[in-house]
């Protein structure tokens, strides 16, 4: 104890320059009347005391310190929810806003208006919403999630939600449903190309409205049939954090083991029957879904000259995909430089080339729900089946 005072009074001797006048210690300087570095002293107080400022110091950095959300924010960066430069994100750039009903889905501030999280009246944002939005954090982590507790469908379905399966659910339900092909055919001769017709856009990335099946209404369902419902899989594959890391959006591959002898979801076959007529059961049945959509588009082709009277051709990288080729060299036709619609849709055709779109639209409806993807495409083959004088027996294509 003897050494405790001199050893004070050095550590004081050696800070003392440091102190701020009028006090000895940090105390005094708080308590005085101080400025901000930089600003102007007080009027009538021309001796105002300077803040003692703490030097940098320690042996820690910040870019040391773990940071407990550190490897969901990186996973989530190099997501495709993160990718402002995507088309997603930046289709608006030159418009510089997101229309309300579009920022619903491309931009959080969007997503969170229609749920009314942000403090507004849930519905469609009044105003277009500015660029440079993402599925941000909140976009999935608001705790007004809490509060949905269901989701309406294109098809008037209200489906039960439990926290982020409102975010999943509102932007993966597709922008139509087999009900908009009804209201748009009406009673309408089959086979008669209609003028007032257009293509009917399911929209991109479709996932939950291909797992919910049927019972969620999104394809088109032809009369006199029935369609899976809602794909349940096997416990506890239950939502679509089951299978998809929630922040990167990967597939969690090692799942796949748990009940099946790949975990390469595209090896893997649900079925020892084949639906494609091949006989080639060894491939998964993502093998039978793409079979049978090339089947569909090379009959819609075919139907579309032989019946419909003007061939079409199908880029997927232009709206509104379905383009005229009049002379059938596989390249739309154009008029003033800009490619021509299809515009010779029959009822028939339509419908068709919306389930067609709908399945293809979801890269993982193979997995999401194979049976619903395989029914919509054999029911639409088969439609056409008929008019092309088809026979379906021959094709060898199991339902």
């Amino acid at each position: 104890m003897r050494n405790v005072f001199p050893i004070f009074i050095i550590l004081l001797f050696l800070v003392a320059p440091f102190l701020p006048s009028g006090g000895t210690g940090r105390g005094a300087a708080q308590e005085a009347n101080v400025t901000t570095p930089g600003a102007a002293p007080a009027a009538g107080n021309e001796d105002t005391i300077r803040p003692y400022v703490i030097p940098e110091g320690g042996p820690f950095h910040p870019e040391q310190i773990a940071i407990e959300n550190s490897r969901a924010i990186a996973d989530w960066h190099r997501s495709g929810h993160a990718n402002a430069a995507s088309a997603s994100f930046s289709h608006w750039d030159e418009e510089g806003a997101i229309p309300p009903n579009c920022s619903v889905c491309h931009a959080g501030a969007g997503f969170r208006a229609f749920h009314g999280l942000d403090g507004s009246e849930p519905g469609l944002p009044a105003e277009p919403v500015p660029i440079g939005g993402v599925v941000d954090c909140q976009t999935c982590h608001d705790p007004g999630l809490s509060r949905i507790e269901q989701i309406s469908l294109p098809s008037g379905v209200s489906h039960p939600v439990q926290g982020v399966e409102a975010a999943c659910l509102t932007c993966h339900q597709g922008r139509a449903s087999g009900q908009a092909i009804e209201a748009a055919i009406g009673d309408a001769p089959e086979d008669r190309p209609n003028p007032d017709l257009r293509f009917i856009n399911p929209h991109y990335a479709t996932a939950a409205a291909t797992w919910l099946g049927g019972y969620g209404g999104a394809g088109y369902h032809y009369a006199g049939r029935d369609y899976s419902g809602r794909f349940f899989h096997a416990r506890p594959i239950g939502t679509c954090a089951s299978c998809h890391e929630p922040h990167s959006l990967e597939v969690a591959t090692e799942t796949c083991l748990t009940c099946h002898q790949s975990g390469d979801p595209e090896e893997i076959r649900i079925s020892r029957h084949s639906y494609d007529g091949s006989g080639d059961t060894s491939v998964g049945i993502h093998s039978d879904i793409q079979s049978n959509a090339r089947l569909l588009m090379k009959m819609m082709k075919d139907y579309s000259g032989a019946i419909a009277g003007t061939p079409l051709v199908y880029d997927g990288h232009s709206y509104p995909y379905f383009f005229a080729d009049a002379n059938g060299d596989g390249v739309a036709d154009t008029a003033d430089g800009r490619a021509q619609a299809y515009a010779s849709w029959t009822p028939r055709l339509l419908r068709a080339a919306y389930n067609w779109k709908l399945v293809t639209a979801d890269p993982g409806a193979y997995v999401h729900n194979p049976p619903y993807a395989l029914e919509l495409l054999h029911d639409s083959i088969a439609d056409l089946a008929g008019p092309l004088e088809v026979d379906m027996d021959s094709l060898g294509l199991l339902r």
